[in-house]
């Protein structure tokens, strides 16, 4: 099975969020039941630096006039699957991340940045390719390869693979005005309500949910919230009508990478049969972030993005009370600036009882998960979510929202749940402080009865979240596309 997955960012080339996860140990974990795989990539200066083993393999042109660009071969650091970067000078080689530039604005030509990576993807599956390998599945994620089953679709292409579009956060769309239609070099028919057309605009993200074949969320429960207008983000109409074609597959864990016992970036391994080296983790972290060193005070974390999408604003209403109850706080991660200002003046303000590290670290964020007791996920939506599942392997519990996979991953502690050792974190349905506070506090009160705490840690440790289980659904689909009883019974003109 020949499967080209296309993604705008792979761990460990570059990383902004749990997009990169994915797009690293999926890709890994398919290679590994039998798929012949191809990630294709930007080349971005931090991806081309790190990828292993690279050569160029040919010129894919100057579609958009502004810049060749080359293929360039190479393997994933670790997994050693073969990655495809492009390298274009151009769009590519630039300060900043992925996406933004050092101040954070998003770069102005992104529509012809991942335009670029959505073209490629599809010009990799024509004859016209720089190479012979030709996939029988295009896989694509989110909004960044949303035009590649689109070029597909223009260029009318004669034994064209099986599409799938994952969508990993329906609320980040990309969306450009009008003029990127012809920029981009799609026809004026395309640019419909039947077609990539989004309130007068062109939706990268409408663009995959239309002309793909097979879509897929990332957790079965967003799979249905997606379809409504509370998650849907305005575009629930379109996938209730392509329901028949979606599918939720949960997300999966890399626990090559994740895994207390064997990882290089906490100071004292440990097991789930011997938690001596997390309690050991909590005393060196307190002490590397400047909070008080106690065993007893519950020691809360937080890696994620600043926004309200994640519920950081219930996190800030919540604070007082977090602190009054004698808990600690440490956070990593970056965001809107407002969120930013207010943690940080909460850390100056108490700095033994909270700590802030703004930016994205991916070392501290293993020190969080093997320090911590408690992990804070108040997501108003989360279409899976990866940190709990790295929480419950290092013995963290979280305390979470019930929404998409969240609500497929945690179980909340009461007495039967606790009793038969089922319980795995601390749930609130309604998203508001009060719900968050209680369920705060719920965990609080159990964190000072041990026996109990060790149940709930024991149960965390327990769950399985390995890529094997999902890796073995998405062949399930690709299979199907590759023999044609997968595609679309209604193509469009």
């Amino acid at each position: 099975m020949r499967v080209l997955f296309a993604s705008s960012e792979v761990f460990p080339l570059i990383k902004t969020g749990g997009l990169a996860d994915v797009s690293g140990a999926l890709p890994a974990a398919l290679a590994a039941a039998g798929a012949d795989m191809r990630i294709l990539l930007p080349g971005y200066p931090e991806a081309m630096d790190k990828a292993e083993g690279k050569r160029q393999l040919g010129p894919l042109g100057d579609p958009y006039g502004i810049g060749a660009t080359t293929l360039v071969s190479a393997k994933l650091p670790g997994s050693g699957v073969p990655v495809w970067l492009l390298d274009c000078p151009a769009l590519f080689d630039r300060p900043g991340g992925p996406y933004q530039d050092p101040a954070g604005h998003d770069w102005p030509d992104n529509d012809l940045r991942f335009g670029l990576l959505s073209w490629a993807a599809a010009h990799l599956c024509t004859e016209a390719s720089p190479v012979k390998w030709r996939p029988q599945v295009l896989h694509a994620n989110d909004w960044q390869t949303g035009l590649a089953p689109a070029y597909l679709h223009a260029w009318n292409t004669v034994g064209r693979p099986g599409t799938v579009f994952t969508v990993h956060n329906i609320a980040y769309q990309g969306q450009f005005p009008a003029t990127a239609v012809a920029r981009l070099g799609f026809p004026s028919e395309m640019f419909a309500i039947d077609g990539f057309e989004y309130y007068s605009q062109l939706s990268f993200l409408k663009a995959g949910l239309f002309y793909s074949d097979k879509l897929t969320t990332v957790s079965p429960r967003y799979a249905k919230e997606v379809q409504t207008a509370a998650f849907g983000c305005g575009i629930e109409g379109l996938l209730a009508q392509r329901s028949a074609d979606l599918t939720g597959i949960l997300n999966g864990a890399d626990y090559g990478v994740w895994d207390p016992a064997t990882d290089p970036y906490i100071p004292h391994p440990y097991s789930a049969a011997d938690l001596t080296g997390k309690a050991q983790n909590k005393a060196a972290l307190q002490a590397e972030l400047g909070l008080a060193v106690d065993p007893d005070v519950p020691l809360m974390v937080i890696v994620s993005r600043f926004n309200d999408h994640k519920g950081m604003d219930l996190v800030l209403a919540v604070l007082p009370a977090i602190l009054k109850m004698g808990a600690q706080l440490a956070v990593v991660g970056s965001g809107d600036h407002s969120l930013e200002d207010a943690f940080t003046s909460a850390a100056a303000m108490l700095p033994n009882q909270v700590a802030v590290r703004l930016g994205y670290s991916e070392e501290l964020a293993h020190r969080l998960m093997a320090g911590g007791d408690i992990l804070l996920m108040p997501s108003r939506f989360e279409p899976c979510g990866l940190t709990q599942f790295y929480a419950f392997r290092y013995g963290t519990v979280p305390v979470a929202h019930t929404t998409g996979g969240l609500a497929d991953t945690v179980m909340d502690t009461t007495y039967d749940t606790l009793m038969t050792g089922t319980a795995t974190g601390f749930a609130f349905e309604h998203m508001n402080a009060g719900a968050f506070q209680w369920a705060v506090e719920r965990a609080v009160a159990l964190f000072a009865q041990k026996p109990q705490w060790r149940k709930v840690q024991a149960a965390c440790q327990r769950q399985e979240f390995g890529w094997q289980q999902a890796a073995g659904h998405y062949l399930d689909l690709y299979r199907k596309l590759a023999t044609g009883n997968g595609t679309k019974s209604r193509r469009r003109a």
